[in-house]
C-alpha cells in the first residue's frame, strides 16, 4: 500500500482551520488502499508524527510545548531522511502562509515528494491577492475596481490613501490583507472612521494591503475545480450566505458547530439559484483561471454577483480551500473518499511531469575559467 502523508496545521493564523481539514482527510482516506501518516506542525513551526495519538482533536485545544513531549518530532536529525522519504505521496491540508502560498510546495519539490496542491508558482500567486487581481484583469476576466498599497504607504500618507479609497472606489469597500484567507483580517467598511480601523487591523496581518470595491446586496457563488484526467472538471455551483451577512472566521469554523465538517456544515444553497448563461460562464471562467495559474488538485473561485443577479465578478481563488469542498464534488457523484484518491492520482501524475523536466544541462563553462577565477579566452 502506498504511505501517505496528511501535513497540517502550520505558523498561520488558519491553524486550527488546517487542523479540521487534515483530520477529515484522516478520517476519509481510503484505508485499504493507503497507510496514513499524520504530520503536524505546531504554530512555532516544529514537525511533529503520531497517527494514533494526532488523530485526537482534543489534543490540539490545549496544545504546548509540555504536552508536545509526547510525539516524536518528525524533522529532527535522523528522522528526517526516514519519516519524509518513506512517503509515496503528501496531502497539503494547509491554510494561509507557510503552506498555502507556494512555500511548503517548494520544500517538498526539493525532496522530490509528490504532494496534492498546486505548484509553487500557482499557490504562491493564488495566495497574494495583489497578484492574483493582475492575473485575472490580465486574462480579461470581470474584476471589481481595486486599489493596494504598503503599510509604509498608510503609515506615512494615510490621507492620501484615504482619498484614493474615497474617489477611485467610493463606499462600500473591503480591506483585506493581501496574503490571507478565512475572512481573517478582512472587514466591509461604509465610511472614512471605519476605514481607518479596518486599515489598521490588515496592516497586522500583512505589509501589503488590498481595498476592494464592495457591492451593495451582493451574491456570493462559489466553484471549485480539480484535474482529473488531464481534463479541468467544475463542481455544482454553491451560494453561501450574502455579503451584508459578512462571515467572520468565528461564524465560518467555530460557530459552525461540528468538530470534523468544518466548512460542509454552513448554511448554503446547492445549487445556486444562477440562469443556464451565467452558470457556464462561471463555469468557464473557474476552468480558465485554473489553467492559467497552473492549478492542480482541488481549488475554489469565489464569484460575486451584483443584488440584480445580472453581473458576474471573479472574486478570488483558494488552492487549498476548507475542507477540499468536499460538499460540492459529493453531488457531482464524488464523495470524499474518492476525491482523494483523485487528489493522489494527480499528485502522481504532476510529479512524473517535474521528473520529466530537462534539470541537467553538461556546460563547459569551468573549463574556460583561469586559476584566479577568471573566465579565459574572452576579450573584455
Amino acid at each position: 500500500m502506498k504511505k501517505i502523508g496528511i501535513i497540517y496545521g502550520g505558523k498561520s493564523v488558519e491553524h486550527e482551520v488546517s487542523i479540521i481539514t487534515g483530520l477529515q482527510v484522516y478520517e476519509n482516506l481510503d484505508k485499504s488502499k493507503y497507510t496514513p501518516e499524520l504530520i503536524y506542525i505546531d504554530k512555532d513551526g516544529d514537525w511533529f508524527f503520531g497517527e494514533k495519538k494526532l488523530k485526537d482533536l482534543k489534543i490540539y485545544k490545549n496544545w504546548t510545548k509540555k504536552c508536545a513531549k509526547q510525539f516524536q518530532p518528525s524533522l529532527n536529525k535522523k528522522d528526517k531522511k526516514n519519516i519524509l522519504n518513506s512517503l509515496d505521496a503528501v496531502i497539503i491540508a494547509c491554510h494561509g502562509n507557510y503552506g498555502e502560498d507556494g512555500k511548503l510546495q517548494s520544500f517538498l519539490e526539493f525532496l522530490d515528494i509528490p504532494y496534492t496542491s498546486s505548484g509553487v508558482v500557482g499557490s504562491a500567486s493564488g495566495m497574494d491577492k495583489i497578484v492574483m487581481k493582475s492575473i485575472f484583469s490580465g486574462i480579461d476576466l470581470p474584476v471589481l475596481p481595486y486599489i493596494w498599497f504598503t503599510r509604509h504607504d498608510w503609515i506615512e500618507n494615510s490621507d492620501e490613501v484615504i482619498k484614493k479609497v474615497r474617489y477611485t472606489l467610493d463606499y462600500p469597500v473591503f480591506v483585506k490583507p493581501a496574503n490571507l484567507g478565512s475572512s481573517i483580517g478582512i472587514s466591509m467598511v461604509n465610511d472614512e472612521k471605519d476605514l481607518i480601523n479596518a486599515i489598521d487591523v490588515a496592516s497586522k496581518y500583512d505589509y501589503r494591503i488590498i481595498v476592494e470595491k464592495g457591492v451593495a446586496n451582493s451574491v456570493e457563488i462559489n466553484c471549485s475545480a480539480i484535474m482529473k484526467d488531464n481534463e479541468v472538471l467544475t463542481s455544482v455551483l454553491e451560494e453561501p450566505v450574502r455579503w451584508e451577512k459578512f462571515l467572520s472566521f468565528d461564524d465560518k469554523y467555530i460557530n459552525a458547530n461540528s468538530k470534523t465538517k468544518g466548512m460542509g456544515s454552513m448554511g448554503r444553497k446547492i445549487p445556486a439559484e444562477v440562469t443556464k448563461e451565467q452558470k457556464e460562464h462561471i463555469e468557464n471562467y473557474t476552468k480558465q483561471i485554473y489553467k492559467t495559474m497552473d492549478c492542480c488538485g482541488v481549488v475554489r473561485v469565489d464569484y460575486l454577483m451584483d443584488e440584480s443577479r445580472e453581473h458576474v465578478y471573479v472574486n478570488e481563488i483558494n488552492t487549498i480551500p476548507g475542507s477540499f469542498s468536499f460538499y460540492l464534488w459529493e453531488h457531482n457523484d464524488l464523495p470524499f473518499t474518492k476525491l482523494i484518491d483523485v487528489l493522489i492520482e494527480e499528485a502522481l501524475r504532476q510529479a512524473q511531469l517535474r521528473k520529466d523536466k530537462v534539470l541537467k544541462y553538461d556546460s563547459k563553462i569551468l573549463d574556460n575559467l583561469t586559476r584566479n577565477g577568471k573566465q579565459g579566452g574572452c576579450k573584455r
